[in-house]
Formats: structure tokens, sequence, C-alpha cells
């Protein structure tokens, strides 16, 4: 395979990404407008702080449980909640 073959290739590959990309945005924004802000804050909502807990009950080391416990914080405090 030539070089300008890889080069077609990954140029192609860039552009599914970003068509995947854009086609994620399209069905989020689409979601959002047909959708209860309150029922998808919620959601939001529930999705974070179960990762954050998922986080803070893994064997990680200290430095990492305080960054975890830092950003629960500043993001409670950023959305009000």
């Amino acid at each position: 395979m030539s070089d300008s073959n890889r080069r077609e290739d990954l140029e192609a590959k860039h552009e599914r990404n970003r068509q995947q990309r854009i086609s994620s945005i399209k069905r989020w924004v689409e979601f959002i407008k047909t959708h209860d802000s309150d029922e998808w804050g919620d959601q939001q909502n529930r999705l974070i702080n179960s990762q954050l807990e998922s986080a803070r009950q893994s064997d990680i080391d200290v430095e990492h449980r305080r960054r975890v416990e830092r950003a629960g914080r500043e993001y409670s405090e950023s959305s009000g909640r």
C-alpha cells in the first residue's frame, strides 16, 4: 500500500468519525428539545453521581480519591444541586 493510499484511508476514517460525532450531537440536541429539562437533568445527575460513587468505592489511591471528591464538590456547586 502506498503512502497516498494510507493517507486517503486515514482521511476517510477521520471523515467517518466526524460524521458520527455530528450525528450524535444532532441526536442529543433533538433529545434536549423534546424532553423536559428537569427529566434529562435528573438523568444526567444520576449518571454523574453514580460514576462518582463508583470511583469512591473503587480501590484507588488517596490522591485520586481526593481529586474525585473535589470534582464532585465542584460539580455540585456549579449545577446548584
